[in-house]
């Protein structure tokens, strides 16, 4: 049975919700974010301020220097999760097969729909109707045959957009597709496919898998796929978690170790309570830490048979910062989980500082 996939993504979902609320803001440049004064970064911002440049995780203060009457809004996540949690029941009003992918985007899958004048197309477009008149915020689909296509379609006529990708035209509408389009290709792999002359999928298929996988390793094989149309993975309801942490953005840089040991206790303690929450402790296979440095280069540091104590995310962190040497903006603590199909043989071992249920 051919596939039914369709991908819903809102548009600039944190504004929408703000410009919805206080319609002083429509029609300016606003984004939801950190103010600039405490080094805060974007979360999203609505379409008239992306039209100076401005995207998310962009630093406040440089979104203020290309858009000087830039309104920043505090983020208010309990609207937003409202929001979310109102679209989610919209979806599953026509499958319980959704695969969210955050507060504003998910997958649906509508291929074992019995009604036949329920076609895929015309549940996006039902979908997107009670969204707009219910919530008061547009949000864009794509139709297609797989997650892949459905998600590209999505993001093809934004805002307040649908794009339908039928079967027979799947081929075509993946040759011509720039190779940016393929989930996974960044910058910087973009340019390296360009310097090979792969500009656009239909490039990608005069190469062989062999070629592919000698030039971009594992990822070869989905670029080899993705050029293609082809995509079988399926829609998840139930999403396997692979990590847990916490992370903290300083106001003020710290200059290393002496200044960041009471943070580390305070940061520990969450991510434990996280791990407490998520009954993950047998599920842990290694710690890591993330450390973004005053020029804004991150680096992370993961080991394999650590106990997941404090003092094991104070050696990754030292060891990450010894790297550098310059004073950091961001610290953060995790751990890796087993994915599905995983086995370990033993829990693993912890120290009598393992905190109980009680945390």
């Amino acid at each position: 049975m051919q596939r039914k996939i369709i991908h819903l993504d809102a548009d600039c979902f944190y504004a929408a919700i703000e410009m919805r609320d206080d319609p002083a803001l429509r029609g300016i440049p606003i984004a939801v974010g950190g103010s600039a004064e405490r080094r805060g970064v974007l979360t999203t911002c609505n379409y008239e301020a992306r039209a100076f440049g401005l995207h998310s995780a962009m630093p406040t203060a440089q979104a203020m220097r290309l858009c000087p009457s830039l309104t920043v809004v505090a983020p208010q996540m309990g609207k937003y999760r409202e929001a979310s949690k109102a679209m989610r029941a919209i979806f599953s009003d026509f499958t319980e097969i959704i695969e969210p992918l955050s507060l504003d985007e998910a997958y649906l899958d509508v291929s074992e729909i019995s009604d036949g004048d329920l076609t895929a197309t015309r549940i996006a477009k039902a979908i997107r109707q009670r969204i707009r008149e219910e919530l008061h915020i547009t949000v864009s689909a794509g139709v297609s045959v797989n997650k892949f296509i459905a998600k590209v379609a999505s993001d093809w006529k934004k805002p307040d957009g649908l794009t339908v990708v039928p079967p027979d035209q799947v081929d075509a509408f993946v040759a011509a597709l720039p190779v940016k389009k393929i989930p996974g290709v960044g910058s910087v792999t973009a340019e390296k496919m360009h310097r090979y002359g792969l500009r656009n999928c239909a490039d990608i298929r005069n190469w062989s898998l062999f070629e592919l996988r000698r030039r971009f390793g594992k990822f070869g094989l989905v670029l080899h796929e993705r050029a293609r149309g082809r995509d079988e993975r399926p829609v998840q309801p139930a999403r396997v978690r692979k990590s847990i942490s916490v992370e903290r953005t300083f106001d003020e840089d710290i200059s290393g170790p002496a200044e960041w040991a009471p943070i580390i206790e305070q940061l520990y303690t969450h991510l434990m309570e996280r791990i407490e929450s998520a009954k993950a402790w047998n599920g842990i296979t290694k710690a890591f830490i993330k450390l973004k440095f005053n020029d804004f280069t991150t680096t992370t540091v993961e080991r394999v048979g650590t106990k997941a104590i404090e003092t094991d995310f104070q050696q990754l962190l030292l060891e990450g910062w010894e790297r550098r040497l310059q004073p950091v903006r961001l610290i953060g603590l995790g751990v890796r989980l087993l994915e599905e199909g995983d086995q370990i043989s033993a829990p693993l071992p912890f120290s009598d500082s393992t905190p109980s249920a009680e945390v």
